[in-house]
C-alpha cells in the first residue's frame, strides 16, 4: 500500500499593512505645525534682519526711510565705528571675548569637575550640596551683582578684569547640567575599569570622564559664553574705566550719547550687528560636537 504524503500549502506572503502613524510608513504633513514653526523662526530672526538693514543706512536714512528698505552705507558705518576714539570699539570687542572665553572655559571646567563628583562619588553631604545648587539655579544672577560688588570692593578688585571673570566662573546651572550628563553618559563600569588599570581620580577625570562628557561640556560652554557675552549688569556695576568695558556696557554709553548726538544711533546699530558675528561663528563651529549616544560602545560584553 502506498501512502502519499501531502505537503501543507504555503500561504502566499502579503506585505504588512502600514499602520497609521507607524514610523515605517509615510509621515504625515502637518500644515499647522509647519506654519507655527515658520512664525517662530520669523519671530526670532526678524530683529537680526532689522539690525542688518538698519546698519546699511546712513544716520539721515535711519528714521526717514521705510524700516525694511536697505541702503548702501554699511561699510561706511563700519569705518566710522572703527574710527570712534581711535578704535575703542575693538577694545570693547577684545574685552568681551576675554570675559566670555576665559569665563566660559573656567566655568565649564569647574562645572565638569563638580558635576562628575556629584554624579559618580559618594560622600557625606552630597544630597545637601546638590539641593543648594538646585536652589542656586532659581536665583537670578542680577540679584547677586550688588553683593558680589561689595565683596570684591573689600579686597580692592573692582574695576579690574577679575571683577567680571571671577563671578562668571561659578554657575549652578552649569554644575546641574554636568551632573545630569555625567550620570547618563559615563557608565560606572568604565570608571571601575580605569581604576583597575591603575588610573587615579584626576587621570580618570581627564582621560575618561571629560572625553565622554564632551557633548554636554560644549553645551555648557556655549550657554555660559552667550550669557557672559550678553551680560550687562555685572560689568556695569563692577567697572568704571571705559577701556575695560565689554560691548554691552560700551554700546549702552554710545546709546546714551545719541540723545544729544543723533548720529551716534547708527554707530550703535552697526556695533550691535558686529557683536552678533562672533556668536554665530562660535555656534556654527561647535555644533558638530553635539552628538547622540557618546557612550555607545564604551561597554562591551
Amino acid at each position: 500500500m502506498s501512502v502519499s504524503t501531502a505537503l501543507p500549502a504555503v500561504p502566499a506572503t502579503t506585505p504588512p499593512a502600514t499602520v497609521p502613524g507607524d514610523r515605517r510608513g509615510n509621515r504625515r504633513f502637518s500644515p499647522a505645525a509647519t506654519i507655527l514653526l515658520l512664525l517662530g523662526a520669523l519671530y526670532c530672526l526678524f530683529p537680526v534682519l532689522w539690525v542688518l538693514i538698519a546698519a546699511s543706512k546712513s544716520s539721515g536714512e535711519l528714521f526717514s526711510t521705510f524700516t525694511l528698505a536697505p541702503s548702501t552705507h554699511l561699510f561706511d558705518n563700519i569705518a566710522d565705528l572703527a574710527a570712534y576714539r581711535d578704535g575703542l570699539y575693538w577694545r570693547w570687542m577684545a574685552n568681551t571675548a576675554l570675559y566670555a572665553g576665559v569665563g566660559a572655559a573656567g566655568s565649564t571646567l569647574i562645572s565638569a569637575m563638580a558635576g562628575f563628583a556629584l554624579a559618580k562619588y559618594d560622600f557625606r553631604g552630597k544630597a545637601a550640596i546638590f539641593n543648594v545648587i538646585l536652589a542656586g539655579v532659581l536665583v537670578p544672577g542680577v540679584i547677586l551683582a550688588i553683593p558680589q560688588y561689595l565683596l570684591l570692593a573689600k579686597i580692592g578688585m573692582t574695576n579690574t578684569y577679575w571683577s567680571v571673570l571671577l563671578p562668571s566662573m561659578i554657575t549652578p546651572y552649569g554644575i546641574y547640567l554636568c551632573r545630569i550628563f555625567a550620570a547618563a553618559a559615563i557608565p560606572t563600569e568604565v570608571l571601575e575599569a580605569a581604576r583597575i588599570d591603575g588610573a587615579g581620580d584626576w587621570r580618570t577625570l581627564g582621560t575618561v570622564a571629560l572625553p565622554m562628557m564632551r557633548s554636554g561640556l560644549v553645551t555648557v560652554f556655549l550657554f555660559q559664553f552667550v550669557a557672559i557675552w550678553n551680560n550687562f549688569m555685572l560689568p556695569y556695576i563692577m567697572l568704571g574705566d571705559d577701556h575695560l568695558y565689554p560691548l554691552t556696557v560700551g554700546l549702552n554709553g554710545l546709546l546714551n550719547q545719541g540723545a544729544n548726538q543723533p548720529s551716534m544711533y547708527i554707530v550703535v546699530v552697526t556695533g550691535a550687528l558686529l557683536s552678533i558675528v562672533p556668536l554665530v561663528a562660535l555656534f556654527l563651529g561647535l555644533q558638530r560636537y553635539w552628538r547622540v549616544d557618546l557612550g555607545a560602545g564604551a561597554v562591551k560584553a
